[in-house]
């Protein structure tokens, strides 16, 4: 199992990142390295508003823990996974949030209860999946000024849970990894050939360890991708978007809109004419 090289440092997902980053403070740091594996990477927002403020995120297909301190509701740990809407949150004040995303499939190993798709849709207490969890470990993650010291708890936290070792997990990764990296990669079934899996077992091996289906993975990428190529459209042109939505494995321009208008909220053209204005 290979670990990731380091953080991200694209905003995929993100619906308007520069209004985003301009609002709050965000920034991305490595885990331990025998947590590397398993996690895409720690993300970590301190904000102080003087207006309420709503950002927008197209989800992964990862599942997240997540420490959160607000001015009102106190400190709170939430496992959130994946989500199969647009997520909107609504950050007022002064707070912060400390965040695990894990590699699309390496969340079971830390919790083997449950199938991942028991998470999908949700965002549960994080007793739920892990019961001796309480306030002094949101507490000792939260609490730091330093991102190091928060880094810090959120590696003790996470080694006190596993991983257990799974070779599913590692197979389900590297599959989602494919799916990411290689856009020709558009049908479930050359997916489950390349993997030496029929659909059937690469569904069930998909609810279990990532917890959606590959289709709605290859399909989510794809979102992001479009995503990307419409915040390019005031430097580099409008997009074309019926030679997109065949790059995308889309069977026409109709379906990419469709997708991106139910996903997003706003159809394409429109997404990238507001970008343009703003």
């Amino acid at each position: 199992m290979t670990a990731a090289p380091g953080p991200r440092r694209d905003t995929r997902g993100i619906v308007d990142p520069a209004e985003l980053l301009t609002r709050v403070r965000f920034r991305r740091h490595s885990p331990a390295p025998a947590l590397r594996p398993y996690l895409e990477h720690y993300w970590l927002i301190d904000w102080d508003l003087t207006e309420p403020y709503a950002s927008h995120v197209v989800p992964h297909p990862s599942v997240n823990v997540v420490f959160e301190r607000g001015e009102e509701a106190g400190d709170s740990a939430v496992l959130s996974g994946i989500g199969l809407e647009l997520f909107t949150k609504k950050l007022t004040g002064t707070g912060r949030v400390c965040g695990v995303q894990f590699r699309p499939g390496g969340f079971r190993p830390f919790a083997t209860a449950r199938p991942v798709s028991h998470w999908t849709g949700r965002i549960a207490p994080l007793t739920e999946a892990f019961p001796a969890t309480g306030t002094a470990e949101a507490a000792a993650v939260l609490s730091p000024a330093g991102d190091d010291a928060r880094v810090a708890a959120l590696d003790a936290f996470l080694l006190a849970h596993g991983p257990a070792p799974d070779p599913a997990a590692a197979q389900a990764m590297a599959l989602v990894d494919l799916v990411r990296t290689d856009r020709a990669m558009r049908r479930v079934s050359a997916l489950a050939d390349r993997a030496g899996l029929s659909p059937r077992s690469l569904q069930r091996l998909f609810a279990a360890y990532v917890g959606v289906g590959p289709k709605w993975v290859i399909l989510r990428y794809r979102i992001h991708e479009a995503l990307e190529r419409a915040r390019a459209a005031p430097a580099a042109g409008p997009p074309d978007w019926s030679r997109l939505a065949a790059e995308l494995g889309y069977s026409d321009q109709a379906h990419l809109v469709r997708d991106f208008t139910a996903t997003v909220g706003i159809p394409p053209t429109a997404y990238a004419r507001a970008l343009s204005a703003a």
